[in-house]
């Protein structure tokens, strides 16, 4: 971030209106320089614009916004993410600030609120929603218990992994991907294989469990 500039934003939402809503609220106080609706997207604007903050929703089509951040924060450690989502599950927030989350609110929050979330980021502060503030307790405990199921598999098993669950076919993650559905296929024996998932429908129940896709 430049001393003279003001903070740069980069919004990512698969709701288009919910995104444009940001864009609109936000531009007041920092520069909004793109606006994208699935995961990667996200990671491909990150890395030509790099942002100072991201605002992203969890739950978003091709790639969550957890799998998309981690990628992110490892080319682009210094950038802030701040998590905006419907879903409150203690052990989901956990998951994001494991991802290096600065923020996590609800979509349900006050519009100021997520002003503020941004600043106490930029400051290299946590914040939490004040409306989740009751489950910090429990969010304690979930942070120093074992690492999630989906620490186990590689990036493009996750992703594989996701498209899968969204219902797509092992030709259509292939195109998604740029792979040989042979390719697919064996990655997804080896998520099985490395799970311990029998069928297709455990595989969706898998990814819904871990915070993969989302029902």
């Amino acid at each position: 971030m430049l001393a003279t500039g003001r903070p740069r934003i980069l919004i990512a939402d698969d709701h288009i209106l919910v995104a444009e809503a940001f864009k609109t609220f936000l531009a007041t106080d920092f520069d909004v320089i793109a606006t994208v609706h699935d995961g990667r997207s996200l990671i491909a604007s990150a890395m030509a614009l790099r942002p100072d903050v991201i605002v992203a929703d969890i739950a978003m089509p091709l790639l969550n916004g957890l799998d998309a951040a981690d990628r992110i924060k490892r080319s682009l450690p210094d950038v802030k993410l701040v998590f905006v989502t419907l879903h409150r599950e203690p052990s989901l927030i956990a998951e994001a600030f494991r991802h290096r989350a600065s923020a996590y609110l609800l979509k349900t929050s006050a519009a100021s609120e997520l002003v503020t979330a941004i600043g106490q980021a930029l400051k290299g502060k946590t914040y939490l929603s004040l409306a989740l503030a009751a489950l910090l307790p429990e969010l304690l405990v979930l942070l120093g218990g074992a690492p999630s199921t989906r620490n186990r598999l590689t990036d493009r098993q996750l992703e594989v992994l996701q498209l899968l669950a969204e219902g797509r076919s092992m030709k259509e993650v292939g195109a998604v991907l740029n792979l040989k559905t042979e390719t697919v296929a064996f990655h997804k024996y080896r998520i099985m294989n490395c799970l311990n998932l029998q069928n297709d429908a455990e595989i969706v129940r898998c990814a819904v469990r871990e915070h993969i896709v989302f029902s």
